[in-house]
């Protein structure tokens, strides 16, 4: 029996993904898992927003993804990045592009399967980062950015 393997590497095999889970699922299956995903963004996003040094850059409206920033903390976006990669987390820290590179951010992006059960998980997890970073911050900047 052969195999099928997808090199995500090529150009336009996520497409090709995309095309197939498009005609597995029909249109209405593939709307309801891709507004599933953009209801989790929204909620972390408003979740996110409520919690003390953190202010959003976007909320996750057009597509399940958003970016939110620090306003005011004795640490950086680098620093919470790498708390939570402890963690399990991917949640890369960006600086922005030539125009607004003032500004750092977090970004998270949320895929088929990430439920609101695990959103749950990081929101605490976040909390938690803000909590030792606050008691454990010596005033030093870790700007080196996300290593994939």
């Amino acid at each position: 029996m052969p195999t099928f393997a997808l090199n995500f590497s090529r150009p336009g095999a996520q497409v090709v993904a995309q095309y197939y889970n498009f005609l597995r699922l029909g249109t209405h299956g593939y709307r309801q898992v891709q507004q599933a995903s953009r209801d989790t963004a929204r909620w972390l996003a408003k979740e996110i927003a409520a919690l003390a040094p953190y202010e959003l850059v976007s909320k996750g409206d057009g597509i399940p993804a958003f970016a939110f920033r620090i306003a005011d903390a004795p640490y950086t976006v680098y620093d919470v990045s790498d708390a939570l990669r402890v963690k399990g987390w991917l949640v890369p820290a960006y600086k922005m592009p030539p125009a607004l590179d003032a500004v750092d951010v977090l970004r998270i992006v949320v895929r088929n399967g990430f439920s609101r059960d695990l959103a749950g998980l990081l929101i605490e997890d976040l909390q938690r980062a803000d909590e030792r970073l606050r008691a454990t911050h010596i005033g030093r900047r870790s700007d080196v950015g996300f290593h994939h």
